[in-house]
């Protein structure tokens, strides 16, 4: 048992965070190390009640008593002792949505999470109103598209929030939200750290004529950036977290976060010029941008670091499924051939064939679109590889085009970044999955964006370890060092991460295929136009 962690527990040296997932709710307790003591986790679903994603409330409290619970239990079986105190807590969750309550405090209607696409006219409509992105799943257009649908619930909002703002608001009573979780409200003006104000005027002029008792500013959650203090808990706050009592009261909170924003502070991409890719079923990447952009770009969503900068986001739907689905038909011929297989060898051999292949794949192509596709307006899913007879059809250029599919769609959106906006990025950090196989997703993703790549091993850790960084941050840092510096000069001191620069063939390689995937989207679509879903029947 380290004698030293216990202590550091006992005197409540520690930084608590827990981060609400779409699928997980998770807690995890670090030291002054930044190194995880503990952790705990509980498991949710949403729910999918008349026409809205949602989770319930008491889903809500019983995961993250769960959460904290597990955590708790596991720092009594590795140190012997009961938390009763920690040095800050931090409190994230999936940005964005809309959670509306009365002056009563009372929920006015199901928390609507970001995977509602019922706000689709108000989106359009504040869009063109602010000449600044709104994407639909922002909590101003789930307001304004309950204004649009005259819901009745609408003239009885006292405060609207997100999923965080509220969790924090529950804990110490204080109406705040930190600013990255911010921006997935209502745009925020890199100026002031606040909501950008004439967007404000403009919105209640907007509304002006409905006669609601509020004003937008009035219903918004206080916007707090990364370090300040944003509420302490209170007695009744230590009992929704750990219904035994043992937990004191005062501790102090930072500000509540969104997901994107703990994303940024675990891959250390809060930096100017810098940014982060993550790669799953579907792939962003977040740019941190040295001045606003010059014009509005449906593709891109404009939001802020925890500290508030100015951040690109470029979202694509569709990333790793189709090289997934195509690695089970491998794995099945493999096996019918009396062959036993090994997932991590099989994707290993798989990958490591693309760094063979000609630079842009062989004349080949692929889409891999399991679901429609917002970059390139494609609305349906159609799975797609299409070669001709002079194409180089081998393994090798197979699982090359596979990979540059990936991020072929992410490709379109970030180069208005590089091509259109001029953005800067020296570095990028990836993570995900797919970069599990050494060097060869690396080598693709530098290739598409120019950019030096690295994976580290803290990459890993999740959001929720983002968060408790962020509490951290609250109570240790030099009142004059600003987050990347405490970040690069302390959280990430010693971690080395693996750098691949593009190679020159590989990047006009992928400038050849790109050219091919843009030309080919007719293709695409006649796939849609064309390709009957229900067969079956």
């Amino acid at each position: 048992m380290d004698q030293n962690i216990q202590q550091a527990i006992a005197k409540g040296e520690t930084s608590l965070g827990i981060e609400l997932g779409s699928t997980r709710i998770k807690a995890v307790l670090i030291d002054h190390r930044f190194e995880t003591i503990a952790s705990g986790s509980y498991e949710w679903e949403n729910l999918l009640v008349d026409g809205y994603w949602t989770y319930n409330l008491a889903d809500i409290i019983t995961g993250l008593q769960e959460a904290y619970s597990e955590m708790k239990q596991e720092v009594v079986r590795k140190y012997g002792i009961t938390i009763s105190t920690v040095g800050s807590i931090g409190l994230s969750a999936m940005m964005h949505g809309y959670m509306a309550f009365d002056s009563t405090g009372e929920l006015l209607v199901p928390f609507r999470t970001w995977r509602n696409a019922t706000t689709g006219a108000a989106a359009k409509e504040l869009t063109e109103k602010f000449q600044f992105n709104i994407p639909e799943r922002w909590s101003i257009a789930h307001l304004y598209q309950a204004i649009l649908n005259e819901e009745p619930h609408v003239n009885r909002i006292d405060y609207f929030t997100t999923l965080a703002g509220y969790i924090h608001w529950l804990l110490t009573g204080s109406k705040a939200i930190g600013i990255g979780d911010a921006s997935g409200m209502f745009p925020i003006d890199e100026t002031t750290h606040d909501y950008n104000e004439s967007m404000v005027k403009q919105f209640d002029e907007l509304v002006a004529a409905k006669g609601y008792s509020w004003k937008l500013k009035g219903i918004l959650p206080k916007v707090y950036t990364a370090g300040e203090q944003a509420g302490i808990l209170t007695a009744a706050g230590a009992k929704i977290l750990d219904p035994s009592g043992n937990l004191q009261t005062g501790i102090p909170l930072c500000p509540p976060e969104g997901d994107a924003g703990t994303g940024m502070v675990a891959t250390n991409s809060v930096r100017k010029r810098t940014g982060n890719i993550s790669v799953g079923t579907s792939v962003f990447a977040m740019i941190v941008l040295e001045k606003e952009l010059s014009a509005v770009y449906p593709e891109i969503d404009m939001v802020t670091t925890p500290d508030g900068s100015p951040v690109g986001m470029v979202h694509a739907n569709n990333c790793s499924s189709d090289i997934n689905a195509w690695m089970g038909l491998f794995r099945e011929f493999y096996e019918a051939m009396g062959q036993k297989t090994d997932s991590g060898q099989l994707f290993s051999v798989m990958f490591n064939k693309a760094l063979e292949a000609d630079p842009d794949g062989g004349g080949l192509l692929s889409y891999g679109y399991f679901s429609g596709e917002n970059i390139t307006g494609i609305e349906k899913g159609r799975p797609l590889f299409v070669r001709s007879p002079e194409s180089r059809f081998n393994l090798a250029n197979f699982m090359r085009i596979h990979l540059f599919s990936a991020f072929g769609a992410l490709k379109i959106g970030m180069d208005i970044l590089t091509k259109k906006e001029d953005v800067a990025i020296d570095s990028i950090l990836a993570h995900g999955g797919l970069f599990k196989t050494p060097v060869v997703g690396q080598k693709m993703v530098a290739a598409a964006l120019n950019v030096p790549v690295s994976v580290m091993a803290t990459a890993g850790e999740g959001g929720a370890w983002g968060m408790a960084i962020l509490a951290s941050y609250l109570t240790n840092q030099d009142q004059r060092e600003s987050l990347d510096d405490f970040l690069d000069n302390k959280v990430f001191k010693d971690t080395e991460g693996q750098v691949i620069h593009p190679d020159a063939s590989d990047v006009k390689g992928f400038e050849a295929f790109m050219e091919r995937y843009t030309q080919g989207l007719a293709i695409e679509q006649a796939a849609v136009d064309h390709l009957v879903e229900n067969w079956r029947e």
